[in-house]
């Protein structure tokens, strides 16, 4: 199908961009890779009247380690995360999720931010973001704000971000060393995205779980943080026994989704499989 009418902004400056999105207010979509927004139009399940571009704003595209905080700017693409040399020294999650995220196409078009505002439930990010306490920063026309990304996705395509926002970026404090991490998912054939994604970032004293990270996609409305089983494994020995026990109840208390990919019930079991895997390839 042909996208309904509308002007076509392609600010030079953050500052021109957050003017240009107050002054349309609710009446206009920013775009950062396209890969989410374009798709919307074309089946006009998005009638914006003006379109933002981002792709002149080359101070989005760094990645950057500062005292012991990686950031990754909101036009960074799929594919630089995986490859980038300090992502992958630093923390290596990240890098993980990018590679496992659509197809060659997809990464080195699609942008980090632009997944991530997007908010679709299957997407890998939010598992990542998640498990390692990261930080999502957004820009207006009235200024900045940061908050935790475990108070940014709300619900199916829905997140915290206004509508006169910009995400920026992202940040996640480097982990300590000797962590270790793992991303596991079920992926839909056609597309890649997840019918169920797990990301873990362990840490370990001797055979102790001295601290975990757990994220959760693809199985609810909204992704989050498993932190009932995190809670069971904290301080404990990671026997075999002790992490299928905790896994068993990452799906406690969960509305999973019910769709043509999978059943709610389905999609439980692939997520207590798949924690119980995650944590065992994060052990090593």
């Amino acid at each position: 199908m042909i996208p309904a009418a509308f002007d076509y902004i392609v600010p030079d400056s953050l500052e021109a961009a957050a003017a240009s999105l107050a002054d349309a207010g609710d009446n206009a979509k920013v775009m950062a890779g396209g890969h989410s927004l374009l798709p919307m139009m074309k089946l006009r399940l998005a009638q914006p009247a003006v379109v933002i571009d981002l792709k002149r704003l080359d101070s989005l595209r760094r990645i950057q380690l500062d005292s012991g905080t990686l950031r990754i700017g909101g036009l960074v693409t799929h594919h630089q995360v995986e490859t980038s040399g300090e992502v992958n020294e630093n923390c290596s999650l990240l890098a993980k999720v990018a590679g496992s995220i659509g197809d060659p196409q997809v990464r080195n078009r699609g942008t980090i931010g632009g997944s991530i505002v997007h908010a679709d439930p299957a997407a890998d990010w939010p598992a990542a973001l998640l498990a390692m306490g990261a930080n999502v920063h957004l820009t207006s026309k009235g200024g900045e704000r940061s908050m935790a990304a475990g108070d940014f996705f709300l619900g199916p395509l829905t997140s915290a971000i206004e509508a006169n926002e910009i995400l920026t970026g992202v940040s996640v404090a480097v982990p300590v060393a000797g962590t270790r991490s793992a991303y596991r998912k079920v992926k839909q054939k056609a597309s890649g995205f997840a019918i169920v994604g797990i990301a873990v970032c362990l840490r370990t004293d001797g055979d102790t779980c001295a601290d975990i990270g757990i994220g959760v996609t693809g199985l609810a409305g909204a992704p989050f943080r498993a932190s009932g089983v995190e809670d069971q494994l904290r301080g404990k020995a990671l026997t075999g026994d002790a992490i299928a026990a905790a896994a068993s109840g990452v799906a406690d208390g969960v509305d999973a989704l019910d769709d043509i990919h999978a059943s709610g019930e389905f999609r439980s079991h692939l997520a207590r499989l798949n924690t119980a895997r995650a944590i065992q390839d994060a052990l090593g």
